[in-house]
């Protein structure tokens, strides 16, 4: 147990205002806060479910965004919190500045509630939180009750944050914007290392840096986990050993004597089945979501767990446990013998590594994407690389981009994906029209993914409600 003492909110964070507050982070942070004894109040541009159920718990909540919401609360805040993608000009922001409230990163935030915490960061290009989830779900297992920060919400709570009373943190730690750099934790996973978000850090070597940079922030005796089988990580852990950095590998390429091996990996429809190596004892790790990658999540996330002081059969028994993340790989429904499936995959690596798990999932079935670009530097800089993982599914509708915080580019369309893919696509710019031509082309026994970071997750029950009607 934590001692009350080192639960007591920041000074700074007792009265905080969130913009924002909806979105995967924000919402986290305030969760937390609110569970500490905060109060907490905050905006965001429409109603969602976080809000009801930030409502629910006590928040005081604006639809909307207006200087005024600033100065309708009951006393000023102590901090507003933001995030990367709150511009300067945003009301609140500049009524808080303007008098002279302290505004804060929703990192910082977070960083002064993982205080008197043994923290556990999970970073990386690709998987960070599936493997949060993965180790938060298998510590509560192992009944040690984590607080935890996580950009997904778990299956088995429906909650993206909890305030734990076990004394150990667990944050899924975002490179985009470099704000991870604000953390210090005693364990950190980096699952890879891969060139993306360059509209922020301009360049693959600036990108790459910032990873060394969060390393160069764990405890002195602190550990960090790598993946061996992925290129950019495993050059990550042999340079923070030369600096004297306790490092343990995980994966097929792995040698040392303290590292993880895995010895085989046996897939199946729901899931699969990885043998660990570790310590010259065989461990066999159930996982209940398909694909070779969450294999390789589990086991980052079993070292995790161990170095947190968490038994090894307890460990095992909640990785079994783990019932997946929403948007990864979430099964939405089944029309007949067709199932629909949503993911949050918009990177190649990611969409290469989910399109391999589905067609195992698939059996004997097709597999038919919908795949919704994410921004349009993206899109651009990786058209080709889309175009390569996209055409590993059987047929393929592609959509237009989901521009998020990007202003549309000219010539930047889903066509430059669309154009490049080998197998039968559609190019569709129309959203409204997606989900009936995606119904169209589906046949019994294929498996339907929805995929992309954006808005096409809507489109999972309009495609099941099209099947329905035929």
């Amino acid at each position: 147990m934590v001692e009350q003492a080192q639960l007591e909110l920041p000074a700074g964070l007792r009265r905080a205002h969130l913009i924002g507050i909806g979105g995967a982070g924000m919402s986290g942070v305030a969760r937390i806060l609110l569970a500490r004894g905060a109060f907490v109040s905050g905006s965001d541009a429409k109603e969602s479910r976080a809000l009801l159920s930030l409502r629910a718990q006590g928040a005081e909540l604006f639809v909307g965004q207006a200087a005024s919401n600033i100065s309708a609360l009951p006393e000023p805040p102590s901090a507003v919190v933001v995030s990367t993608a709150i511009k300067e000009t945003n009301p609140e922001l500049a009524a808080a500045r303007a008098a002279g409230i302290p505004v804060l990163h929703r990192a910082e935030a977070l960083a002064g509630l993982m205080a008197g915490h043994r923290v556990a960061c999970i970073a990386g290009t690709h998987g960070k939180t599936s493997t949060t989830s993965m180790l938060t779900v298998a510590l509560q297992h192992c009944r040690l009750d984590p607080s935890f920060a996580i950009g997904g919400d778990l299956n088995e709570s429906g909650a993206n944050a909890h305030h734990g009373e076990g004394g150990i943190f667990v944050a899924e730690a975002d490179e985009s914007d470099g704000s991870f750099l604000t953390y210090s934790p005693s364990v950190a996973v980096v699952t890879n290392v891969e060139p993306d978000h360059l509209d922020h850090h301009g360049t693959a070597e600036a990108y790459t840096k910032v990873f060394t940079d969060f390393v160069d922030r764990l405890d002195p005796d602190g550990l960090l986990i790598v993946c061996a089988d992925d290129e950019g990580a495993d050059a990550l852990g042999d340079a923070a050993a030369k600096r004297g950095i306790r490092v343990q590998r995980y994966g097929y390429r792995v040698s040392g004597p303290d590292d993880a091996k895995i010895m085989s990996y046996e897939p199946r429809p729901d899931g699969g089945v990885v043998r660990v190596s570790l310590k010259t004892k065989l461990i066999d790790v159930t996982v209940a979501v398909p694909g070779d990658h969450m294999a390789l999540n589990a086991v980052a996330a079993l070292l995790a767990g161990l170095e947190l002081g968490a038994p090894v059969d307890g460990m095992v028994a909640g990785l079994a446990a783990f019932g997946g993340v929403r948007r990864r790989f979430e099964f939405k429904g089944r029309a007949g013998d067709v199932r629909v499936y949503d993911d949050y995959a918009h990177h190649p690596t990611e969409v290469s590594a989910q399109l391999r798990a589905a067609r195992t999932a698939a059996g004997s079935g097709r597999v038919v994407v919908v795949f919704q670009p994410h921004l349009y530097s993206r899109t651009k800089l990786f058209a080709t690389e889309f175009a390569e993982a996209l055409s590993q599914a059987d047929e393929v509708v592609v959509l237009d981009v989901y521009g998020a915080r990007e202003e549309p580019e000219p010539g930047v369309t889903g066509a430059l994906i669309a154009d490049r893919v080998t197998v039968p696509v559609h190019y569709e710019p129309a959203f409204d029209v997606a989900a009936g031509l995606a119904a169209g082309l589906v046949r019994g026994g294929d498996l339907v993914v929805t995929m992309g970071a954006g808005d096409v997750t809507q489109l999972g029950p309009e495609i099941l409600a099209e099947l329905d009607k035929r």
